[in-house]
């Protein structure tokens, strides 16, 4: 019983990491459409989601029955909760980069505004904090986890400056509102995408230890 319980923990467990990477492999697709106004890259960024949505269908019938079957209880039922609970984080953080490459290709149809310096740097990031939060929950290493968790205090300051910059835009030419909403839109779904990484971080710890993260 031990023995199948395990074997329905593991393939929980890489089901859930293989949905993180695919949303993994969007950002650098919808990063294409936007840095380089490839818009041909949109289909497959929406190609993606929608294998990111069924493994989310699969995945959370796979834990319900799991849970049904195996009835487990304290670390054991705590992976599962935490595969659960962060299911959502992980279909969001794939529509939030459906939103950047949709918006990417709207931008893509005029002249830039200016470089989206700030921008590629909060994809670099957020990609780096995929890594890390996969490896988290690959080795149970709760100070990975936390080392993602504090990753996303520099993605918040990028967005914090790419506002600051972008209002400044609009002060100063009114013509420039259209296209700086549009970009700060696109900041604020890669801040979101930050957002929700750190929500899964944020159990990998209570899945290891028993103890929330406050």
């Amino acid at each position: 019983m031990r023995e199948a319980l395990d074997q329905d923990l593991r393939a929980l467990t890489v089901g859930a990491l293989e949905m993180i990477a695919t949303v993994e492999r969007m950002l650098p697709l919808a990063g294409a459409v936007l840095l380089n106004r490839d818009t041909a890259r949109l289909e497959d960024v929406r190609a993606l989601d929608r294998e990111v949505d069924e493994q989310e269908r699969r995945i959370e019938a796979e834990c319900l029955r799991a849970i049904a079957l195996h009835q487990p209880v304290a670390r054991d039922l705590r992976l599962i909760a935490l595969i659960l609970k962060s299911l959502s984080d992980i279909e969001r953080m794939g529509d939030y980069a459906v939103h950047v490459a949709e918006d990417g290709a709207d931008l893509a149809q005029a002249p830039a505004l200016k470089k989206y310096v700030n921008l590629a740097r909060m994809l670099e990031r957020l990609q780096e904090m995929m890594v890390s939060l996969r490896g988290a929950i690959e080795t149970r290493d709760v100070d990975r986890a936390s080392a993602t968790r504090a990753m996303d205090d520099e993605v918040d300051d990028l967005y914090e400056q790419i506002q600051r910059e972008l209002v400044t835009y609009m002060l100063e030419d009114p013509r420039t509102i259209s296209k700086a909403l549009t970009l700060m839109r696109v900041g604020r779904s890669l801040e979101r995408i930050g957002d929700h990484v750190e929500n899964v971080a944020e159990r990998v710890n209570y899945w290891v230890t028993g103890d929330r993260v406050h």
